[in-house]
């Protein structure tokens, strides 16, 4: 393969409140069937109760209607359903629907062009995307612009209700993830780490867009929002300041540890959780020590953003193991034990299942092939154990690492089952070769210094979807894929589980065996996430956007070959020529029983 030199990477209060559909159009669906958050609960388990689908019926799965963006960049995230309307967004320029689920083919209701620059898309890294929707139960939907801006909407008209600045993408900071509504508040977080960004989430009003609360990944405890009942588990968590101390001079002013990924709250505990990205810049030569709180996974009062506890899970990260991958909430039985339990699956090839309420860490095992950065997470101190030979510097060429920098799992969010007590996950087999490079910070521009060089790992599939039992750290059963699988997952309580794939497959498996039960060819290649409603006639659907791009899909969706320099991706070549097995073009694809069966 070619080695490209990596320049910067492409990169309610409960609405179970709400028992009205905000736009009157027809009897609002039973509340168990509505989609009313980026993971259905906020929980993110992705689990939906729905169980008219079933492992026996489902091969008998049927297209019944379809919805194109007209968007042609990257799909990630899924459609939200409240009552009898679904709310679809787009890649930029993040163009938001809502359409009518009581007529045929669901038309437009309406739609919101938000304008921004054209000039935002070279500064993004990983393609244009956009994760989806956020709503508050007193009518208002948001999303995060690409450019900058928190977008705040009329879920009944469309109306932009405020709009408010959270970035500059002028300065490489620019957003990409789906904000999470609590209470009367609504938050953000930003992408550009590989710009010599500083990670932060900001909260808002729901109301007027004003600033409640700013914390940041790197800097003083002031800023990073840590205080006297911190929760530190671990030797190397305690002390005061190590979002600076642990950084050398002022390299945590531009120390990355971006918030792109996916955020969860437990209403119990008042605490929401999310994770932090790599640190800036990739050459680990130029920023010895730890790097705190980059690659930490955060529980934070989101009242006052104050941070409760944090587990840093790859300290001095010298791979790009980003660590914003979801935390999934469940009551686990761990070690004899009923838990209230997160469980990660980071990047850098580790599942972990935490204690909620403390941040311990409880169990982490490899759930990817041939993991050799680390043979191990040591339970006592909670730091990996590092093999030397699999370290990064400038000095040389670092080969036949596992996992590489698109990590063993990246953004594509996992599901679980409470039936069966299994998550379901949707991850890459991509390892790499990779040298460090000395590089000068300037605002704007990226800031990476790394040539890196990925390919296939064990067994020469790039892409694995597994269900994974958390309380042991173990996989249970596996499905190769040719290409990563860069979609999302959907559990339910009719047995089967859905996932996409980069070929644009879209598949049903038996959540017990992982048996193949049905699949269907969409538009384009999948990285959106399936999510399933119940239909103003009571019938389940289910739907998932398709539309080639992120990380894995930049070369299609971008119209970028892999000997080209400027890529900036360091990835083209792993994903086995995507361009190969699909094209470009944002569609959403609902599915439905025949009507025969759907009437049983």
């Amino acid at each position: 393969m070619t080695i490209v030199k990596v320049i910067g990477r492409w990169r309610t209060w409960a609405i179970a409140a709400v028992t009205v559909a905000l736009v009157s159009v027809g009897a609002a669906a039973d509340q168990k069937g509505e989609w009313t958050m980026t993971g259905r609960t906020y929980d993110l388990q992705r689990f939906s109760p729905l169980d008219q689908i079933t492992a026996s019926n489902v091969g008998t799965l049927v297209p019944t209607w379809t919805f194109s963006t007209g968007a042609l960049r990257g799909h990630e995230g899924n459609p939200l359903v409240i009552g009898n309307v679904m709310y679809v967004h787009s890649a930029f320029p993040n163009t938001v629907y809502a359409l009518d689920l009581t007529k045929a083919g669901a038309p437009m209701l309406w739609k919101h062009v938000p304008a921004q620059p054209a000039e935002t898309i070279p500064v993004a890294c990983c393609d244009v995307v956009n994760r989806g929707l956020a709503y508050h139960p007193s009518g208002k939907l948001f999303i995060e612009l690409l450019a900058g801006d928190l977008l705040a909407l009329d879920a009944k008209t469309g109306k932009q209700l405020w709009r408010v600045k959270n970035a500059d993408y002028k300065e490489g900071s620019t957003m990409t993830n789906a904000p999470i509504v609590i209470k009367d508040i609504v938050i953000a977080g930003i992408s550009g780490g590989e710009f010599g960004v500083r990670g932060r989430v900001t909260a808002f009003n729901v109301n007027t867009g004003q600033e409640v609360w700013r914390a940041y990944s790197t800097g003083p405890d002031s800023e990073v929002k840590i205080g006297s009942d911190f929760i530190a588990n671990y030797p190397s968590h305690k002390g005061p300041d190590l979002g600076v101390t642990t950084w050398q001079g002022e390299q945590w002013k531009r120390g990355g540890g971006t918030t792109w990924g996916w955020y969860s709250y437990d209403p119990e505990l008042n605490l929401f959780y999310y994770g932090t990205g790599n640190p800036g810049t990739w050459n680990p030569d130029q920023r010895p020590g730890d790097n705190k709180w980059s690659m930490t996974i955060f529980a934070r009062n989101p009242d006052t953003g104050m941070a409760r506890w944090a587990y840093q899970m790859t300290p001095h990260d010298e791979w790009d193991y980003d660590g914003v991958n979801e935390m999934i909430l469940a009551d686990l039985n761990v070690n004899g034990k009923k838990t209230k339990a997160l469980v990660h699956f980071d990047r850098n090839g580790f599942g972990y299942t935490l204690d909620r309420t403390t941040g311990k860490v409880l169990v982490a095992e490899h759930f990817g092939p041939g993991v050799n950065w680390a043979s191990k997470v040591d339970l006592t101190t909670g730091v990996p154990v590092r093999d030397s030979k699999y370290g990064t510097t400038s000095k040389e060429n670092t080969t036949g690492i596992c996992p590489a920098a698109i990590g063993y799992k990246d953004q594509q969010p996992a599901a679980f089952s409470p039936k069966t007590g299994f998550f379901y996950v949707p991850t890459n087999n991509i390892c790499m070769d990779y040298e460090g490079v000395e590089v000068k910070y300037a605002v704007g521009q990226p800031y990476v210094g790394a040539i890196v060089r990925m390919f296939p790992g064990p067994g020469g599939n790039r892409g694995r979807f597994i269900a994974w039992d958390a309380t042991k750290g173990k996989v249970v059963w596996e499905i190769k894929e040719q290409l990563a699988a860069y979609g999302g997952a959907l559990a339910t309580a009719g047995g089967v589980v859905f996932y996409g794939t980069m070929e644009g497959w879209l598949k049903g498996v038996d959540a017990q065996s992982g048996k193949e039960l049905w699949k269907f060819k969409t538009p384009s290649g999948i990285i959106g996430n399936p999510m399933t409603y119940l239909g103003p006639n009571g019938r389940q659907y289910v739907a998932v956007l398709s539309g080639v791009g992120g990380w894995a899909g930049i070369g299609v969706a971008a119209g970028i070959g892999p000997e080209d320099p400027t890529a900036g991706l360091g990835a083209l070549g792993a994903f086995g020529d995507a361009d190969k097995f699909s094209t470009q073009g944002g569609v959403l694809t609902v599915f439905g029983l025949p009507e025969k069966l759907a009437s049983r």
